[in-house]
């Protein structure tokens, strides 16, 4: 994948109440290798763009392409961490990073060497036996950011993956997984409404909350 691209995308949910608007014309683009942030408070419509690039969603107008080419007309992989890091507590560390791996038949000798590769990089392999309940919230997102990785992806898509962490934790955690990605050469896409976890990353604004986000973002770099 050379680029992602949404393209005048727009989404309504319909009920018998009526038509609610959640994204309105939404366009970007996402270049191999990018780590891009998109930013807003919550209800603002972030995690429905990921719904749609994950294609869980159908968007009401709007197009997304691959390359070119319609999204649902190729075969791109996706990784999709969400809010809460889906780790099974009863499986050890080893176990959930090979589950996606198993349910896909792809438990193989290159791909066990690839997982045990992945925990010595990001200092989980001597926490290979242990369970979630025995880990910090920094490492079960490393967890399950890597059993993501494991099925190599060519995007990542991370909704919110740190809000149940507290405010430090949270710095810290954004920092490794970010360094992570970017030292697998993954493209990933972040929503969050944080922008202290986007600073340093590609930001994205949706426009409803533009100039609010823009005055916030320069509060920030003027105090830091």
């Amino acid at each position: 994948m050379r680029e992602l691209r949404l393209s005048h995308v727009y989404m309504n949910y319909h009920t018998l109440q009526g038509e609610t608007k959640a994204l309105e014309d939404i366009s970007f683009s996402v270049h191999d290798g990018e780590f891009v942030s998109i930013v807003g408070p919550s209800g603002c419509g972030k995690s429905t763009v990921l719904n749609i690039i994950a294609q869980l969603l159908t968007p009401s107008s709007g197009e997304v392409l691959v390359d070119n080419k319609n999204l649902i007309e190729t075969n791109l992989k996706i990784g999709y961490m969400f809010q809460k890091d889906q780790l099974f507590e009863w499986l050890t560390v080893w176990d959930n990073v090979l589950l996606g791996l198993k349910i896909q038949h792809k438990v193989n000798e290159e791909n066990e060497a690839k997982v045990t590769k992945l925990l010595k990089n990001y200092n989980l392999w001597d926490f290979k036996n242990h369970y979630p309940n025995q880990l910090s919230g920094g490492m079960r997102q490393r967890v399950a950011l890597i059993r993501t990785l494991a099925l190599d992806p060519s995007i990542l898509l991370l909704d919110e993956p740190f809000s149940a962490l507290d405010y430090q934790s949270r710095l810290n955690a954004s920092d490794e997984i970010y360094k992570i990605i970017k030292h697998e050469k993954k493209t990933a896409i972040m929503v969050t409404h944080d922008i202290a976890e986007a600073i340093f990353i590609k930001i994205l604004l949706l426009k409803k909350f533009l100039h609010y986000y823009i005055y916030y973002i320069i509060l920030i770099i003027i105090t830091l």
